[in-house]
């Protein structure tokens, strides 16, 4: 008998052999139906998968990301079948679960696939889907499979071969599709209920543009037609919220071929977004004790190889520039100055914890194929700061990064989030990681400690800290569910040491700082993609470019619309006349269209009484009042910064 422990600590025992589908059935018939795969020991593996070992299992189901993957995957397999069927001959390279949906790299022999060789193919998935076949598992010696597909015929296999050895090698049949893969998958195809291919891309084999290009496939699938419905409506809202769409549209920014790829120019409209994000940010940092600072956009080499930026992070800095035989390399991150400002000066307990800010530009080689719209850029506006602190004021400061957080969330009305806990792997230290294992698990737990007592959702990655420390990722997801990477909060404690800062503690000794990183808004780039897809351009008055739209019915009526916008301008408040000659009609959809929060339509009965007609963007009309009362109105929304 084996020991199975699961998530609530209860144990159960088993017969040796037995699976995570068994497991399943004997707690609940219902239970099994919903089950796609299971973690066994950390593990995601087939549902049906025999365990023959004292194990921890968690069954895995559409609600659980390794259960969507498994399903994605899994999907992947039935489409191949499909392609088969459709494309005798096709050879397959990968066909990965991605974040939505999946892909499969196929080479077609020269056959060109067509949309409407898309709707046939979801056609045979479908009538594949409801024959019930099982997804199989086989292991099989290395010999064995380098001779199945050499009859085959199939170098792409025998390509991930070579970098096989025995024990590793899996094939996985469901119906009459068979393939090399290390899975794993659903129990059988039945749970595939709605399939949608979304598009068709070329992809170079090994992502080499010195191979051959072959024919990628994207598809997504699910457990109901009602979901696939769902997300398709919200594919079709994603393309309306487009950030690069709507960045053109309203006056957001551009990009030049002359000025280079991912180098966005900010125009007048987005300057102003950018305005006020910076301003939001230094009030809340003044009240938050910090203390700013401007930084160089270059620094030495030597500066960059006593941080380690270079041996762990040159790929994504551009190259040098050379200078009277002294290497320059362009900012990459403001870490290093402001490390040199700490240490620019003897510094004692009594002044810790020290806070810098800067909204520092850095630059980033991203390869051109990642770049996209402001998400992925080569110049970016940080939000950036970093506390030198005790080891006893670690925790307090650390809190009060994630509160700053939560205050910014409420304030953009972000209702989910999730704070991505990124810790180092043990096998990798002096390579991707400071090779330093104690320190590691030290601040590891310090972190996670404070994430637990502030009750702050959160889950735990291995793998993926910064090389000096564990960090926290901050997971947003706009108000049509679309996920995206906000921020960062890192625990750095090699690079005092590096740069040899020191402060005098209270035994009247040296001692080295911990230091956090933080960007509570990460990036003006990044960010303002965001809120142009999360808003769908529609921006609260507070941070809207053109707060007030005043539009005259006639000519006649210039200048008190003029007047009007005076008043405005005087109170602070962003307005425009729209003096075309053009019918009021039009004025206001124009105006809509721009998405102006808020329209003054005014005439002569407006003009007579000094009142103005108020419409509210997207709601029509909103009243009419003196303009001493809606511009105080207005005055206290923008101060609050409410989200309407």
């Amino acid at each position: 008998m084996i020991k199975i422990t699961l998530p609530d600590g209860a144990v159960r025992e088993y017969q040796a052999g037995v699976t995570a589908l068994d497991i399943a059935k004997s707690i609940s018939e219902g239970l099994a139906r919903k089950v796609l795969a299971a973690n066994v020991n950390g593990q995601v593996w087939d549902a049906t998968r025999p365990i023959t070992e004292d194990a921890a299992l968690k069954l895995l189901t559409w609600d659980d990301d390794g259960g969507k993957s498994t399903f994605w995957h899994s999907s992947a397999h039935l489409m191949a079948e499909a392609v088969e069927d459709l494309f005798p001959g096709a050879k397959f390279w990968v066909g990965p679960a991605i974040d939505k949906g999946f892909y499969y790299d196929i080479d077609l022999g020269g056959r060109q696939i067509t949309e409407d060789d898309l709707r046939k193919l979801e056609k045979k998935m479908n009538e594949l889907a409801k024959q019930n076949n099982s997804y199989v598992r086989k292991a099989m010696p290395k010999a064995e499979a380098v001779q199945y597909f050499t009859e085959k015929g199939d170098e792409y296999k025998l390509d991930l071969l070579s970098n096989l050895t025995d024990g590793e090698i899996t094939f996985y049949t469901q119906g009459t599709f068979t393939d090399l893969c290390r899975g794993p998958h659903i129990p059988t195809t039945a749970p595939i209920k709605a399939i949608k291919l979304t598009n068709i891309a070329g992809a170079y084999w090994k992502n080499d543009s010195s191979n051959k290009q072959l024919t990628r496939i994207y598809g997504v699938t699910f457990p109901s037609q009602k979901e696939l419905d769902e997300y398709l409506a919200m594919l079709e809202e994603a393309k309306k919220r487009d950030h690069r769409k709507l960045g053109k549209e309203l006056g957001i920014f551009t990009m030049d071929d002359d000025v280079g790829p991912g180098l966005p120019l900010w125009m007048p409209n987005g300057t102003i977004i950018i305005e006020e994000l910076e301003k939001l940010a230094k009030e809340t940092e003044v009240k938050g004790g910090y203390k700013r600072v401007v930084t160089p956009h270059i620094a030495k080499e030597s500066m960059y190889l006593t941080s380690g930026h270079l041996p762990y992070y040159q790929d994504s800095m551009f190259p040098p520039m050379e200078l009277d035989g002294t290497k320059y390399y362009l900012k990459a991150m403001n870490c290093p100055h402001h490390h040199k400002i700490f240490a620019a000066e003897p510094r004692s307990y009594k002044e810790l914890p020290l806070r810098l800010a800067e909204y520092g530009t850095c630059y980033r080689y991203e390869q051109s194929g990642e770049l996209f719209g402001l998400m992925r850029v080569r110049c970016l506006h940080m939000n950036d700061a970093h506390i030198y602190c005790t080891r006893e004021q670690f925790a307090q400061e650390f809190r009060a990064v994630n509160d700053m957080y939560i205050k910014y969330f409420n304030i953009f009305g972000i209702d989910k989030y999730v704070m991505r806990l990124s810790l180092h792997e043990p096998s990798k230290l002096g390579q991707k990681y400071i090779n330093e294992p104690e320190l590691w698990l030290e601040t590891e737990e310090m972190v996670r400690q404070v994430l637990k007592e502030s009750n702050i959702p959160y889950i735990e990655v291995p793998d993926e800290g910064a090389f000096y420390g564990p960090k926290i990722d901050v997971q947003i997801w706009s108000t049509i569910g679309r996920e995206f990477t906000l921020a960062t909060n890192q625990v750095d404690f090699a690079q005092g040491r590096r740069f040899k800062l020191e402060f005098t503690n209270k035994e009247n000794s040296p001692e080295t700082p911990l230091i956090i990183h933080r960007a509570p808004l990460g990036t003006h780039e990044r960010f303002i993609g965001f809120l142009l897809e999360h808003y769908a351009g529609k921006f609260p008055a507070w941070l809207a470019p053109v707060q007030v739209k005043v539009l005259p019915i006639s000519d006649k009526f210039l200048p008190y619309a003029n007047s009007i916008l005076e008043s405005l301008k005087n109170a602070d408040i962003r307005g425009e006349v729209d003096d075309r000659n053009e019918k009021i009609g039009k004025k206001i959809r124009d105006t809509e269209l721009m998405k102006v929060p808020y329209m003054l339509v005014v005439g002569e009965k407006e003009m007579n009484e000094g009142k103005v007609a108020i419409r509210r963007q997207g709601k029509g009309d909103a009243g009419v009042k003196p303009i001493e009362e809606f511009i105080a109105e207005l005055t206290a929304e923008i101060k609050a910064r409410r989200g309407e």
